[in-house]
C-alpha cells in the first residue's frame, strides 16, 4: 500500500512538472528562477525567440520572453502545446494576442516593478540640484574646495508640481512629503481619497505651473505629451524653477528648455533621459542593445544642453537598481506559479 501511495505520488509530480522555456535570460537571472520553480523542468536561451530556435520551444508548456522576441502567428503556431506565455516586460505588443486567445494561450506582464525606484532617482536628482551636489564634486576633483556659488536651498516648505499622478508619482508625493513640501499634482484620473490621506492637492495645469519650484514629469509618451514642456509652458512657469524628467525625453522640447535655462527662466534640470531616445520602449531594452547605449552618447555628444552647469544628466538609470531588476523575475515567476494554480496574475488577455 505504502510503495503504491509513493507511485501515485511520483506519476502526480510527472503530470505536474511542466517544461517552461526561458528566452533573452542573462545568467545572474537563471539561480532566481530556479529556485522559485523549483522541480519543474527548466530551459535558458540568452538569444530572443525566433524561426531559427523556435524548436527548442516546441514542446514547452510555458514560455517566457522579453520584447525582442517577436511571438507572431507563425511563432505561435511551431509551439503547439505552450499554454502560457510570460512576458519579462510591462508592453507586449510583440505578443499576437488574438491569435493567442484563439489558441487558449493565456498571457501575463510585469506591469510594475519601479516604482519607488524611480521616485528615488527623481529626489536623487532634486538634491543634487537643490544642494549643488554635482558642481561641489567637479570642484573638489579639481582640488576647488572653495564653496562659493554653491549656497543651495531647503526642500522643506517648497512646493513641488507633479505632473502625472500614477503609481510613480505617488511615490514622488510620499517622499516629498517627508522633506516637509507642499504638493499640486495634476492628473486626469483622480482620486481625492488618496490625495487627503497623502495631504496633495490637485489642480489645474496653469496653477501648478504658475506656483511649483520644482516640477516632476511622471507621465507616459505619446502623441499627447510630446513636446509636453515647450515654450509656452514655460513662460507659465515659476521663475527659477527646476525641472525633473525622469519619464521620456520627448516630453520636453530640447530646444525651449535650453532657452529656458539660458534666460534663467529655468534654474535648473535634472534629467535621465533626453530627446532623440523615444524608441526605446521599455527601460530593461538598456541592458541589453549596446546600439542604444551608442544613440544615447551621440545625442549627449551633439547637444549644448550637457555642458550648462545647472543641467545634472544620468543615463537612463531612474530604473536600474538590483531590487528593481529582481522584482521583474520574482514576478515572472509568480505569474507562472499562478498560472500553474490556476490562480492567474497580471494577465493581459
Amino acid at each position: 500500500m505504502a510503495y503504491l501511495c509513493y507511485y501515485i505520488m511520483i506519476v502526480i509530480k510527472r503530470i505536474l512538472r511542466m517544461k517552461i522555456v526561458f528566452f533573452e535570460i542573462q545568467g545572474w537571472e537563471k539561480p532566481i528562477i530556479r529556485r522559485a520553480l523549483k522541480g519543474h523542468d527548466l530551459k535558458f536561451f540568452k538569444d530572443d525567440l525566433s524561426e531559427e530556435n523556435v524548436k527548442a520551444a516546441e514542446n514547452a508548456d510555458v514560455i517566457s520572453v522579453f520584447i525582442y522576441s517577436q511571438m507572431d502567428k507563425k511563432i505561435l503556431a511551431k509551439c503547439k502545446k505552450v499554454k502560457f506565455i510570460a512576458t519579462r516586460s510591462t508592453g507586449f505588443d510583440h505578443i499576437d494576442l488574438k491569435e493567442c486567445k484563439k489558441r487558449n494561450i493565456e498571457v501575463s506582464n510585469v506591469p510594475f516593478y519601479g516604482e519607488n525606484t524611480v521616485a528615488e532617482h527623481t529626489f536623487a536628482l532634486i538634491l543634487a540640484l537643490s544642494r549643488n551636489v554635482h558642481k561641489s564634486y567637479l570642484r573638489t576633483i579639481q582640488n576647488d574646495f572653495s564653496i562659493k556659488g554653491l549656497k543651495g536651498f531647503d526642500l522643506k516648505g517648497k512646493t513641488l508640481g507633479v505632473i502625472g499622478a500614477g503609481h510613480i508619482g505617488l511615490h514622488v508625493i510620499k517622499m516629498a512629503k517627508g522633506f516637509g513640501m507642499n504638493v499640486k499634482a495634476f492628473d486626469p484620473d483622480q482620486n481625492n481619497f488618496i490625495a487627503e490621506v497623502l495631504g496633495y492637492e490637485y489642480c489645474d495645469l496653469n496653477e501648478l505651473f504658475k506656483n511649483s519650484d520644482i516640477i516632476s514629469l511622471n507621465l507616459p509618451y505619446n502623441e499627447n505629451t510630446h513636446h509636453f514642456i515647450n515654450e509656452d509652458t514655460i513662460k507659465k512657469m515659476k521663475k527659477g524653477v527646476i525641472i525633473i524628467n525622469t519619464a521620456r525625453g520627448g516630453i520636453i522640447d530640447t530646444d525651449a528648455l535650453l532657452m529656458g535655462l539660458q534666460s534663467g527662466k529655468i534654474g535648473g534640470a535634472g534629467l535621465d533621459v533626453v530627446e532623440g531616445e523615444e524608441l526605446i520602449q521599455e527601460e530593461k531594452e538598456l541592458l541589453y542593445s549596446k546600439k542604444n547605449a551608442k544613440s544615447m552618447r551621440d545625442i549627449v555628444r551633439n547637444h549644448i544642453l550637457f555642458a550648462n552647469e545647472n543641467v545634472v544628466f544620468t543615463p537612463h538609470i531612474a530604473f536600474y537598481s538590483q531590487e528593481a531588476l529582481r522584482r521583474i523575475i520574482e514576478t515572472t515567476s509568480e505569474n507562472i506559479l499562478g498560472f500553474l494554480s490556476k490562480e492567474f496574475k497580471n494577465s493581459v488577455l
